[in-house]
């Protein structure tokens, strides 16, 4: 059969317009489908954005710092207007260079919803044609999840992606969630000066990570003045003029501004068609695929947000990557999940890359743990009393570093590092080995050379 393309991509995003790049650079008929805008959710509504926001929202405990290092700052005004109208110009520089890169690259563009009749058939919702593929990739990303249950009112709850537009800075915020995005836009609006309240179901915020980083986010971000609520769901929300009063599952009556979810996020899957071609999805509404991103269909393949698996914007675009060496190289390549190092961007930042102390412990490792805890050298003249946390999990058999979790400013520049020597098989020795830079806070890393304490695996 004669198809129109060999490869047809449904979906703009990072994952998607690096395949379609890489496939186009193989010689093959590329179109890709984006009904939105390029960049997906990462340069759009989600990492890019986002950390714009957390730069901003640095500069006011900035300015109080430049005191003790005799700079006297006037008074602070913030405008929202201005922040958001650069962001979005930004935005859109961006789009456009996502844009430009895929039509450079030889492949087609097709700003319409496309969505799939069968296994090699797509249609185009806007010009009403039909169209077929040698091979399809679905890298549609996700969404913000709405799911807060029976809560009642939940129409007037905002997600993250309405947090980027909002038409002013409320001075009250209250934000369901303790995952990463939760925390991050926490102290992004505390940072900018709004009355921030997070509520989290959990005992603790940030499942899944280290629980010393934790611990440490934690007690920083009640030493700021943010009010963590746990042990508590949204029961109701109601609206009173500008106001909205939060009414907890434990009958509290929480009074803002603004109400916000960040609750976790779903796969982009409806209507598009996945169950005409057959293509499996697991209960979240994910395309369940194998370790070469290929569906339950031969010629259906699926990457990114979409299915599931590690929600990032690298991962995405590695997942992309073996993707077209396995297809259109005919080089079998599996993605590669293993050390992928992560950032929460609160204030100070958490970054990990590798296996907590927990994770470590579960897989059956016994540990080493080296800790160290210090005041940043900037504090001792800015007189903040925040604290730094570095933490290395070491196999104790063989002294490889199993983890590495950084809670302080930059983190995440310096855990990108880090990624490198765990992947690479590193042990303690070789960090031992490796002269330190002074002074610095990523020293630390090398000069921890007595262990916190040692750990066994449970023998259950």
């Amino acid at each position: 059969m004669t198809y129109d393309y060999d490869l047809f991509v449904i979906g703009g995003g990072s994952g998607g317009v690096r395949a379609s790049r890489m496939a186009a650079a193989q010689g093959a008929r590329v179109a890709v489908a984006e009904e939105y805008g390029f960049g997906g959710t990462c340069v759009i509504r989600g990492c890019i954005p986002k950390k714009l926001f957390v730069y901003a929202s640095h500069f006011g405990e900035a300015f109080e710092d430049a005191f003790g290092f005799g700079w006297t700052v006037p008074t602070r005004k913030f405008d929202w207007a201005t922040l958001v109208a650069n962001k979005d110009k930004e935005i859109a520089r961006l789009a456009d260079l996502y844009r430009q890169n895929v039509m450079k690259s030889g492949a087609e563009i097709i700003m319409e919803r496309a969505e799939l009749l069968d296994v090699h058939t797509i249609h185009l919702k806007g010009s009403n044609r039909r169209v077929t593929s040698q091979y399809i990739l679905i890298a549609t990303g996700s969404r913000p999840s709405r799911d807060l249950g029976d809560c009642a009112g939940s129409e007037y709850v905002i997600t993250s992606n309405e947090a980027f537009h909002l038409p002013h800075l409320p001075r009250r915020i209250v934000i369901a969630g303790g995952g990463y995005i939760a925390v991050e836009f926490a102290n992004i609006f505390h940072g900018l000066g709004c009355e921030t309240t997070l509520v989290y179901r959990g005992e603790k915020i940030l499942r899944g990570f280290d629980e010393h980083m934790r611990d440490s986010l934690t007690e920083a971000m009640n030493n700021k003045g943010m009010r963590i609520v746990t042990r508590r769901t949204f029961h109701r929300v109601d609206k009173r003029g500008d106001e909205f009063f939060v009414l907890t599952d434990h009958g509290e009556i929480l009074e803002t501004d603004c109400v916000m979810a960040a609750i976790g996020r779903r796969p982009n899957t409806d209507g598009i068609g996945l169950e005409k071609a057959g293509v499996a999805l697991g209960a979240k509404g994910e395309v369940l695929v194998d370790k070469y991103s290929r569906t339950n269909v031969e010629h259906i393949y699926a990457i990114g947000d979409v299915t599931d698996r590690l929600q990032l914007t690298p991962v995405a675009i590695h997942e992309a990557m073996a993707f077209v060496r396995t297809v259109f190289e005919k080089k079998q390549t599996p993605v590669d999940h293993e050390l992928v190092p992560t950032a929460v961007f609160s204030q100070p930042e958490i970054a990990t890359v590798g296996l907590s102390e927990e994770a470590a412990l579960q897989k059956g490792h016994r540990i080493d743990v080296y800790l160290s805890k210090f005041r940043p050298l900037k504090h001792t003249l800015s007189g903040r009393e925040e604290r730094s946390l570095f933490k290395l999990v070491v196999d104790s058999d063989n002294g490889r570093i199993l983890g590495c979790h950084i809670f302080g400013q930059d983190a995440a520049e310096i855990i990108q590092v880090v990624a490198i020597a765990l992947k690479m098989r590193a042990t303690k020795a070789d960090f031992d080995a490796t002269m330190a830079l002074h002074p610095s806070a990523a020293e630390e890393i090398v000069t921890m050379r007595s262990k916190s304490y040692s750990k066994e695996p449970s023998p259950d």
